[in-house]
C-alpha cells in the first residue's frame, strides 16, 4: 500500500517520493524524510520548552518573593511552618490532578488544545498569588495552581514519546529542561530586578510584581502554543498539520522500534488504569522518582541557600544564577551522551555521585570559596533526573492508556517527594543546614539503589528475550534500555 505526497505544502525534492510498508522507497529517502520529520517536530515542540519554563517559574517564584517580605507582609508564622505549608499544599493539589488529567488528555487527544488551555488558567492563578492578603488567600492560590499545572508534565511526556523514539526521547527531554535550568537563573535575575526598582509601583509591593509580571509572561506564552503544539501521532488532527508522506514516517518509525509490541492494541481507560497499577514496575518507577525529587527538594530554598554567603538580596539572587547556567550545560551533555549510547543508570549514577560531593562540601564550610564552588556542584543533580524520565518513557511503553495512567501515576506519586522537600530547609536548621544537606545525600543514595534493582531487572528480561530469539529468530521482542 502506497501513500504519495498530495498536499500542497509538498518540496520539489520530494515530488516523486511514495513510501510503502513494502520499503518501495530507498534507505536513502527514507533517511532524508525522516531527518525532514524530526526537524518539522522539533520546531513545533520547542513550545514544550517555553511553557515548561514559566510552569516553573511560576511554581517557584514564591522563594523570590520571600527575600521581598511575602512572609512579613502575610504575617505568616514562622513557628507554624505557614511558609512551608506554602510550598507543599501546591503538590497537594498536583498530585490529585495527575492521573486523571493524563487519562482525560488521552481521551482527548488534542494536547495542543488541552495544554496551553491549563497554562492560561495557571497563569491567572499565578497573577492572583500577588494580591493575596494572608495565608488564607495564598493557600488557596497555591493550591489551584499545582490543581492546574499538573497537566502539563505528564501530558508533555505522553506526547513527546508518542512521536519520538527511545534513541531521541532524552535530548528531546534534555531541551525541557535545559530550558527550565536557564530560566531558573533569568527567573532569579529578574526576581531581583523586580525586588530593586518596583516597590511601591502602583501601590503594590515590589514582591507583588513578581507575580504579575511572570504571570503575564506566562499567558503570552500560553496562546501561540494553540497553534504550534503538537497533537499525538494517532490523532486525527495530526493529519491537518503534518505532510501525509512524512505522517507515514513517523507511524514505520514507531511501528519498527516498538516490534512485537506494536502489535498490542490499545485499551479503554479503565483497562489501562488496571494494567498500569497492576504493573510493579510502575511504582517502582515512582518510588525512585520520588526519591529524586526529595533529592531537588533544595531548589525551593536555592536563594534562601544562596543567602547564607552574607549578602543582601539582590546580591543572593544575582549569586544563585551562575550555577543554573552550569547545571543546564551539563543536562544537556549527559542527555545526550546517554541518547547516544542508550545507556540510562550509569547517566543516572553519574549525576547523582557528582552532586554528592557538592552537598559534602556545602554541609561540611561556612566559607564563601567552599560553598560557592559546592553550589556549583550540587547542580548536577537535574542531569540525572531527566535520564530517569527518558527511562520511564523507554520501559513503560505500550498500550497506549497504559502509558498514560503510568506517566501520570509516577509523575504524582513521585510529587511525595517534592511535598516532603518542602519542610527539609526549616529555617531553624540554618544556616549551615548540615541536617538538611545530610537528607539530600541520604536520598541520593537511596535513589541509586533503587534504579539499580531495576536496571537488575530489565537486564534479566533482556537475556530472556535474547534466548527467546535464539529459539525462535522470527521473534522480534522489546529490548529494555538499561
Amino acid at each position: 500500500m502506497a501513500l504519495s505526497i498530495s498536499s500542497n505544502d509538498k518540496s520539489p525534492e520530494d515530488s516523486n517520493i511514495e513510501l510503502s510498508k513494502d520499503a518501495e522507497s530507498t534507505q536513502d529517502d527514507f533517511k532524508r524524510l525522516e531527518r525532514k520529520l524530526i526537524r518539522t517536530l522539533d520546531l513545533r515542540s520547542i513550545m514544550f520548552m517555553f511553557i515548561f519554563v514559566f510552569n516553573y517559574i511560576d511554581r517557584t517564584n514564591i522563594a523570590s518573593a520571600r527575600l521581598g517580605g511575602f512572609e512579613k507582609e502575610l504575617h505568616l508564622d514562622a513557628s507554624k511552618q505557614q511558609f512551608q505549608t506554602l510550598l507543599s499544599i501546591y503538590y497537594a493539589g498536583y498530585i490529585f490532578m495527575m492521573i486523571p488529567s493524563n487519562m482525560f488528555l488521552h481521551k482527548l487527544g488534542r494536547p495542543s488544545i488541552y495544554l496551553p488551555a491549563c497554562s492560561v488558567m495557571w497563569s491567572i492563578i499565578s497573577i492572583c498569588t500577588g494580591f493575596t492578603h494572608n495565608f488564607t488567600g495564598a493557600l488557596l492560590c497555591r493550591f489551584f495552581l499545582g490543581f492546574v499545572e499538573a497537566a502539563f508534565l505528564p501530558g508533555a511526556l505522553f506526547t513527546l514519546s508518542s512521536w519520538y523514539t527511545r534513541a531521541e526521547l532524552g535530548l528531546r527531554t534534555s531541551i525541557m529542561w535545559v530550558g527550565l535550568l536557564v530560566a531558573i537563573p533569568f527567573g532569579q535575575l529578574l526576581a531581583s530586578g523586580i525586588l530593586d526598582t518596583m516597590n511601591n509601583v502602583g501601590g503594590y509591593s515590589a514582591w507583588r510584581w513578581i507575580f504579575f509580571i511572570e504571570g503575564t509572561v506566562s499567558f503570552v506564552i500560553a496562546i501561540p502554543a494553540f497553534f504550534i503544539l503538537p497533537d499525538f501521532l494517532n490523532s486525527e488532527s495530526s493529519k491537518r498539520w503534518l505532510d501525509p508522506v512524512l505522517l507515514q514516517v513517523a507511524e514505520k518509525r514507531k511501528t519498527e522500534e516498538m516490534v512485537d509490541l506494536a502489535k498490542i492494541p490499545d485499551v479503554s481507560q479503565r483497562e489501562g488504569f488496571m494494567m498500569a497499577i497492576k504493573d510493579w514496575r510502575v511504582w517502582w518507577f515512582a518510588l525512585a522518582v520520588g526519591a529524586y525529587q526529595l533529592t531537588q527538594g533544595y531548589y525551593n530554598y536555592f536563594p534562601t541557600i544562596a543567602a547564607t554567603l552574607g549578602y543582601n538580596t539582590t546580591i543572593s539572587l544575582l549569586l544563585a544564577a551562575p550555577p543554573g547556567i552550569i547545571s543546564a550545560i551539563f543536562t544537556y551533555f549527559v542527555s545526550r551522551h546517554s541518547d547516544k549510547v542508550q545507556k540510562r543508570f550509569p547517566h543516572i549514577v553519574l549525576s547523582l555521585g557528582i552532586s554528592v560531593i557538592g552537598l559534602i562540601m556545602a554541609m561540611s564550610s561556612m566559607k564563601f570559596a567552599v560553598r560557592y564552588t559546592a553550589m556549583f556542584i550540587m547542580q548536577a543533580i537535574p542531569a540525572g533526573f531527566v535520564v530517569i524520565l527518558a527511562w520511564v518513557g523507554n520501559t513503560i511503553t505500550t498500550p497506549p492508556a497504559k502509558k498514560a495512567v503510568a506517566l501520570g501515576l509516577i509523575v504524582a506519586i513521585s510529587q511525595l517527594g517534592s511535598f516532603a522537600g518542602a519542610y527539609v530547609f526549616p529555617t531553624r536548621w540554618g544556616p549551615r543546614y548540615t541536617n538538611s544537606f545530610g537528607i539530600t545525600i541520604g536520598c541520593a543514595i537511596f535513589t541509586i539503589l533503587l534504579c539499580l534493582v531495576l536496571r537488575m531487572h530489565l537486564a534479566s528480561e533482556n537475556k530472556k528475550s535474547e534466548a527467546a530469539m535464539k529459539q525462535n529468530p522470527e521473534l522480534r521482542p522489546y529490548i529494555y534500555q538499561l
